[in-house]
Parts: C-alpha cells; sequence; structure tokens
C-alpha cells in the first residue's frame, strides 16, 4: 500500500497550469488522466496521482511556505529533462540537476516553481549499488576468475618475460 493517494495543488488558471504540466511530467512518462475542466486535471501513469485545480474555496491559489512536491524519475536523464521543461514552459529554477548527498549518496534530483509559485522536484534514487568506477573493477576482477587455469598461467608467463 502507497501511503498518499494523490496530491492537489491551487493554481489560478488550470489551462494556463496544463501546459506547463503537460510538458514538465511528460519528461518523466506521466500524462493527464482525469479533466474536469475548467476546474482541475489529474495526472499519473494510469489514475490520477497529482492534481491541479482551481482552490476549492473560490479564493486565490498561493504556494505553501515549505511545501513542495517531489515526483519520482527513472533515471538522471528524466532529470534533467524535467528541470529542462519546467524552465522552458516558464517555471523557475530552484535547483539544477545534480547529486543531493545532504540527502543521500544515491539522491539526484532537481528543482524548479511552477507558473504560480509552487515548488517542485524529480528525483532519481539510484538503488544500483556502489560506483560506478568500483561496479567495472569488481566485473573485471570477476572475470579474471573465470578464466581458465592454464590461460591464466600463459598470461602470467608473458608477463614475466618483459
Amino acid at each position: 500500500m502507497t501511503m498518499l493517494h494523490h496530491v492537489s495543488i491551487g493554481v489560478a488558471d488550470v489551462e494556463r497550469a496544463a501546459r506547463f504540466y503537460d510538458a514538465v511530467l511528460k519528461a518523466l512518462g506521466f500524462k493527464r488522466v482525469m479533466e474536469f475542466m475548467p476546474y482541475g486535471i489529474g495526472y499519473g501513469a494510469a489514475a490520477p496521482e497529482f492534481w491541479v485545480q482551481l482552490p476549492h474555496d473560490g479564493g486565490a491559489a498561493s504556494a505553501g511556505n515549505g511545501v513542495h512536491i517531489c515526483f519520482s524519475a527513472k533515471d538522471k536523464k528524466a532529470v534533467h529533462a524535467f528541470h529542462a521543461a519546467a524552465l522552458k514552459a516558464g517555471g523557475s529554477d530552484e535547483g539544477a540537476p545534480g547529486p543531493r548527498p545532504e540527502y543521500s549518496p544515491r539522491y539526484y534530483g532537481a528543482f524548479a516553481r511552477d507558473l504560480d509559485g509552487n515548488k517542485i522536484e524529480a528525483v532519481f534514487f539510484d538503488m544500483s549499488g556502489g560506483k560506478p568506477a568500483a561496479k567495472a573493477k569488481a566485473k573485471k576482477k570477476a572475470a579474471a576468475k573465470a578464466k581458465p587455469a592454464a590461460k591464466r598461467k600463459t598470461a602470467k608467463k608473458k608477463k614475466s618475460k618483459r
């Protein structure tokens, strides 16, 4: 079971917000999955998990101080695409794509503000384990162990003649 069913943010103009979020969320593989125009649009992979909508109380939309919404990215490339799409669609930069070791050694994210000032983020949490250089070294070591003993001896003799 997931912790949250959906998140909603208030926007001043749903159609304007839709143009922004269509581009930004497409970069992460999400799309519009439900619409109640002119009041709101739900985004997700299959079900609406993130809503942009007019505030229910009829008041002006405002961004919450300290609130931000973080979207999952499938890889670092998607984090970059999300950030670029946000800026191209008129959003503002709140943190360029890159590692965030203060959060976790595996955390790679980017931050932006939408057209109404809501802070949004995309994160790729690398669970592949280990650093790329360490992985390559381990792979090379495993390959060396896999060589037949006779080939290893021949390779050692060639090195010792030099």
